[in-house]
């Protein structure tokens, strides 16, 4: 960790522990407050227990849920490109406890998250997320991420090594002291590679804490995460560039929640800061080619909600933000945006529920943009369901977009926001030991932004809002409970992508999902845990792919178990993005102390 992290850590480490000596003790039950429940349409999501597996990152507990990650590194937790329902990559909310996190200069950094795994609480997959509730870039949808509250006394140290030299640990600390909590977490991991230019060194260091008071409590978190990284053709498929990245990433995000029987008071802010470092060549024989970028984001907020009995739940929110670059290829550029929006949320009888959300984002440079939604759903009975629903979504252009220029690609100082429109129409089904559903979903896009020429002979890529599209698909998903030992979650996804005019040169191609099946069983043996995951996917024009996983844990002592993980059993050949080879067979074990 650098001077500047750790100075912060200790700052606010000595704050929050001032904060727990001048309270007076108090027994409360933990108050947990959202902006109302976002989920009234079907959502995806795995909570502490079901993503414990050691030895894993936050984003390969991601790969366990029906989400497109476009690996590029040979580890998912180095950089990943995130889609949902055949988005782009920069077409996903990326979200931590409900606030929006994405990266400003380009979606390449938005699995940059300095959080371990064991900070997760919750992970939430929402497809088709409507920007009136969570700001700009859910065209597909959106990622949550909650963060857990410490709670109760924990410690955990963990170990592990396996293929290609790699080695990797995590520390993690909980205290409660009356009312008060903190953990800290440490996870670092590194490897040599599964082939030239791949080794990789990472390290992520974190501290939450949590006052629970009378009426409310407070919540402070700050995580720094550092990556080094060979990055072989990750940005110049197919052409042999033994490429470099550096990333060094500070979050602090912190909300107040106070309630009042039928009242949410609610202020927030999150500040993030990413630093990155990239050389195409890093032999320096054909390129000498070196970028650094820095961006800030900072976003103060305040959220209100009324229980009004005509009404029901109505929320007011309010958002300012600063985005800034500063970078040797893009310039110095910044923008602010104001936000305010509007959400209620009716029960209208026993059996159905109406969700309505209004949003006006205004950046600096766009005109204001005006989102909506509507949700309705219906319980035909205990176990069935019917849910609808129509909104609207925006993009703003990354920087990287907007300014970016090398001898093979240039930004567009003229593009302007994405839009989309989304309906979808779904239906659930669950009784004891089955849950089971099925959603269509139809979205109609304008103004999509992809790297294009008009001709071969056209020197450079240039961006360009050139798109219209119309993408079809169907979710569906199934999760069955034998008793609480064995369970078995299956989801399939399929997506029709269709642009609409334009005869334009791409520079990535069709890069979503076609068809997309995710199986996961999971079995609690006396002893331990065993998991196995298979997981088809096949892109349009390529050939599928089919991988096997296997996660098993055995508890040796009450406070130790060892674990055995097996990525890519078959060791088939793939890759993620076309002319990025995945890796293959990767085995690593280790062992867990917790007490």
């Amino acid at each position: 960790m650098s001077g500047r992290s750790f100075l912060i850590f200790i700052l606010f480490f000595n704050y929050t522990l001032a904060l727990a000596n001048d309270s007076p003790a108090l027994e409360l039950e933990p108050i947990i407050v959202i902006k109302s429940n976002p989920h009234i349409a079907d959502y995806y999501s795995l909570d502490s227990h079901d993503s414990d597996y050691p030895g894993n990152s936050i984003l390969e507990i991601l790969d366990l849920l029906p989400l497109d990650l476009q690996s590029r590194s040979p580890k998912k937790s180095l950089q990943s490109d995130f889609s949902l329902r055949g988005s782009t990559y920069q077409g996903v909310s990326l979200l931590l406890g409900n606030a929006r996190i994405n990266d400003p200069q380009t979606a390449h950094h938005n699995c940059d998250i300095p959080v371990t795994a064991e900070d997760i609480e919750k992970i939430e997959i929402i497809p088709g997320a409507s920007s009136s509730l969570f700001g700009p870039d859910a065209i597909g949808g959106a990622v949550n991420i909650q963060i857990k509250k410490p709670r109760v006394d924990k410690t955990i140290f963990e170990l592990s090594g396996g293929s290609h030299k790699t080695n990797s640990g995590i520390f993690s600390l909980t205290r409660k002291i009356d009312n008060w909590g903190f953990r800290i977490s440490s996870e670092s991991e590194s490897s040599d590679g599964f082939y030239y230019d791949t080794d990789f060194k990472k390290l992520v260091n974190r501290l939450d804490s949590s006052l629970e008071f009378a009426n409310g409590e407070f919540n402070l978190g700050f995580g720094y995460q550092e990556k080094e990284f060979g990055a072989y053709d990750f940005y110049t498929p197919g052409l042999g560039y033994p490429s470099k990245e550096w990333t060094k990433t500070y979050l602090l995000n912190s909300g107040l929640v106070l309630e009042n029987e039928d009242f949410i008071f609610k202020p927030g802010f999150l500040w993030r800061s990413h630093y990155d470092k990239f050389m195409l060549d890093k032999t320096q024989s054909r390129s000498t080619y070196l970028n650094h970028h820095h961006t800030d984001i900072y976003t103060p907020s305040l959220y209100l909600q009324k229980d009004i009995e005509i009404l029901g739940k109505v929320g007011l929110g309010l958002e300012y933000g600063e985005e800034s670059i500063n970078s040797t290829n893009l310039g110095k550029h910044g923008r602010r945006h104001k936000s305010i929006f509007i959400v209620q949320d009716k029960d209208l009888n026993s059996k159905s529920a109406l969700r309505l959300s209004f949003r006006c984002d205004d950046f600096r440079g766009f005109e204001c943009l005006y989102t909506g939604a509507s949700n309705l759903r219906f319980d035909c009975s205990e176990s069935h369901s019917l849910n609808f629903g129509i909104g609207n979504n925006v993009r703003i252009p990354s920087f990287t977009e907007l300014y970016y220029n090398d001898p093979t690609t240039q930004g567009n100082e003229s593009l302007s926001e994405e839009k989309a429109l989304n309906y979808q129409l779904g239906y659930g089904y669950k009784k004891e030991g089955l849950t089971s559903g099925i959603v269509f979903f139809l979205r109609q896009e304008k103004d999509m932004l992809d790297w294009v020429k008009a001709d071969p002979s056209q020197a450079k890529w240039q961006i360009e809002n050139i798109k219209e599209t119309e993408v079809k698909g169907i979710e569906t998903y199934l999760k069955f409970s034998l008793d609480s030992n064995f369970s078995w979650d299956v989801y399939y996804t399929y997506i029709n992508k269709r642009i609409i005019g334009q005869d334009y040169l791409y520079k990535y191609g069709p890069s979503y999902m076609r068809h997309l099946v995710s199986n996961r069983f999971q079995l609690d043996l006396p002893f331990g845990r065993q998991v196995i995951t298979a997981i088809y996917k096949k892109r349009p024009a390529r050939r599928g792919w089919f991988l096997l996983d296997t996660y098993f844990n055995c508890r040796v002592h009450k406070n130790a178990q060892l674990f055995l993980n097996i990525t890519n059993i078959l060791n088939v050949e793939y890759q993620e993005i076309e002319g990025i080879p995945q890796p293959g067979r990767w085995i690593e074990a280790g062992f867990r102390l917790e007490w």
